[in-house]
């Protein structure tokens, strides 16, 4: 069964980013008309026992009996509901009662809970709480459970064409897994388009981050739609750059200079790491590309038989380290680190913090898509100086510059 009908789907396929989709002026009323129609539906499983069409509901005593049509309010306006109704008239809805016109206060209620990270009996509790109603824990985790069609469509959503820069950073989370306990890699690829707004444009999970993982995370963001990445953002995971360049070649890599220093510190003892520090600093602030080279050699001279180990990789990898230099300093600050997927992984751990173990990798998806929706909704404005930005990046990459229509 699909949280979408048809019409919805077609309307789906219009929405570029996550304000189209959520936003005060998106879908948002016909989707909280088929989310209230399958809570009810949720309801209705619990109250006979089992769920439509299933073999064990033949002469359990009750069933289901049509639909009846009502009236609702909503903060997004007003839409009629189906409710169903059962042979003996035993059911009564508690998400939308009997009386209830206005479900104003009900407006992604649960769902909204469940995206702060509540658990299951959290969410009972707070509900008898603040609105007198008691409902199983069952109940809430048939509600939720309706949560995975919308991640599931929202995943699979059409993108733009282009995008200025995406970051690729993954998270990391325990889970169950055939009785045994897994660490997961939470993949995310956050991106920018061309208006200078930021979009989620997935989540994925899958075993401990590797390169190969990545490659069909890029894969996909082709096949929904997207033909060229200006920037792509990564820490210094192996085989990476090569994963992204194989899906769109033209694609500046630029690597994370912050997860550089700290993977050369490891090698530098204490006494010493304040200084050379100071070197690495001179490196990444350099005004020009030919002035960081210089002190990279300055580096090389006073560090390399000491700490080869945290001198080498910035020689190794200085094609991807020195991208930034190419680009004027409003665009350095955003692309010379991958802090703004890292930012957005922050605020996971915190919705996160009270679940130390996932009972499967659809219930760490269900949370994290509620979380990055709830997170995009305040993404409104472009980034910083983006117009001056946009105008340096449209010389720079003429001829791939096509505004997303």
């Amino acid at each position: 069964m699909t949280l979408l009908t048809p019409q919805l789907k077609a309307e789906l396929d219009k929405c570029t980013n996550m304000e189209d989709l959520m936003g005060q002026h998106g879908l948002m009323k016909n989707m909280l008309k088929d989310m209230i129609g399958y809570m009810l539906q949720g309801e209705m499983d619990n109250c006979l026992g089992y769920q439509k069409y299933e073999a064990k509901g033949r002469k359990s005593g009750n069933s289901r009996n049509g639909m009846k049509s009502k009236g609702l309010k909503s903060s997004y306006g007003e839409f009629d509901i189906d409710i169903p109704q059962d042979r003996n008239s035993k059911f009564e809805p508690q998400i939308v009662g009997k009386y209830q016109k206005d479900i104003s206060l009900f407006d992604d209620k649960i769902i909204s809970m469940y995206a702060k990270g509540m658990t299951t009996r959290d969410i009972k509790d707070h509900i008898k709480e603040m609105y007198g109603i008691d409902i199983s824990s069952g109940l809430v985790s048939n509600v939720t459970e309706k949560v995975l069609d919308l991640a599931r469509e929202w995943q699979s959503r059409p993108l733009d064409t282009i995008y200025a820069i995406i970051y690729f950073d993954a998270i990391h989370y325990k889970v169950r897994e055939s009785g045994k306990i897994v660490c997961k890699a939470a993949y995310t690829a956050l991106g920018v388009n061309l208006e200078g707004k930021k979009e989620i444009l997935g989540l994925w999970i899958g075993e401990s981050e590797g390169a190969k993982f990545w490659l069909k995370v890029c894969n996909e963001l082709k096949n929904r739609g997207v033909v060229d990445i200006f920037i792509a953002c990564i820490d210094g995971l192996k085989g990476l750059p090569d994963a992204i360049k194989s899906v769109f070649p033209a694609v500046e890599i630029q690597l994370c200079i912050i997860h550089m220093i700290r993977n050369s510190i490891k090698f530098v003892p204490h006494k010493n790491s304040k200084n050379f520090c100071a070197d690495l600093k001179k490196i990444y602030q350099a005004p020009s590309e030919s002035k960081a080279q210089a002190e990279l050699e300055n580096l090389i001279q006073n560090w390399d038989d000491k700490y080869p180990l945290a001198v080498k990789p910035w020689v190794h990898h200085w094609e991807h380290l020195s991208t930034f230099f190419k680009f004027p300093h409003e665009l350095r600050k955003l692309i010379y680190t991958t802090n703004a997927v890292e930012s957005l992984h922050r605020q996971f751990r915190k919705i996160t913090k009270n679940r130390a173990l996932f009972p499967s990798d659809d219930a760490l998806f269900k949370l994290l898509f509620l979380a990055a929706r709830d997170i995009s909704k305040k993404w409104h404005q472009p980034l910083r100086d983006w117009k001056l930005i946009i105008s340096q990046l449209a010389i720079f990459f003429e001829g791939r510059f096509v505004l997303n229509s």
